[in-house]
């Protein structure tokens, strides 16, 4: 491996592995937990945390959330989401796939990696654009590390997820401008079939990128 490697901190959306055994279980980059009572979002140049926002109203994300390595929410994600809604010509947002996962753990903060399997997703329509949550267990996690499907998550659960994800933008003094909506919940197969896409809609958008890390993966 390239000595050059090991002299930097790896961007966490570029410079990380999704994890060769991807789709079925999935490096992640956790950015917030249940206990932030800011929004922290990585900052697209520099690769660290930045706080986006204070959350202002009682709405806390109920599960550790972030996003895949090298995926990027582009052409094939829209075009696949756009077809299961019957809404087309709708683009993705244009960041990597995003993903909760649950665990029976509390994890302190985010800036973390964690391994995750998916299980199932969440297709959200935020305004014009195609964002799509991909639901997954902690890999190992004592309460949640058995389910292999959405079926196997207490519809509570998915509740949760899916108010957090409808109200987090709103501010109850003000009308919401944009439509938000939770299109369908999905299973397995088709988060699967969603992470595949991201990851080739990465490998169109970032050519470069992809290049020079496919052999760094190679040698490691």
């Amino acid at each position: 491996m390239n000595d050059q490697h090991h002299l930097f901190k790896p961007h966490p959306w570029h410079g990380i592995s999704i994890g060769r055994r991807a789709p079925e279980s999935v490096t992640c980059y956790i950015e917030i937990v249940p206990v932030d009572t800011v929004k922290y979002e990585v900052d697209k140049e520099s690769g660290y945390l930045r706080i986006d926002r204070p959350q202002r109203y009682s709405n806390v994300c109920p599960a550790p959330y972030g996003f895949m390595p090298r995926t990027y929410c582009g052409p094939r994600v829209a075009a696949r989401s756009s077809e299961r809604i019957e809404k087309h010509a709708l683009p993705g947002d244009g960041d990597p796939l995003d993903i909760c996962v649950f665990t029976e753990r509390d994890l302190a903060h985010g800036d973390v990696l964690a391994t995750a399997v998916p299980i199932g997703g969440l297709r959200l329509v935020d305004g014009d654009v195609i964002d799509d949550k991909i639901i997954g267990v902690l890999e190992g996690d004592g309460a949640y590390g058995a389910w292999r499907e959405i079926a196997d998550c207490p519809a509570p659960l998915i509740e949760r997820l899916r108010h957090y994800f409808l109200t987090y933008k709103s501010d109850p003094d003000s009308p919401d401008r944009h439509e938000r909506f939770i299109a369908e919940v999905y299973g397995r197969e088709e988060a699967h079939e969603m992470i595949r896409r991201s990851l080739e809609d990465y490998r169109e958008r970032f050519p470069e990128i992809a290049g020079i890390f496919d052999e760094w993966d190679a040698s490691s």
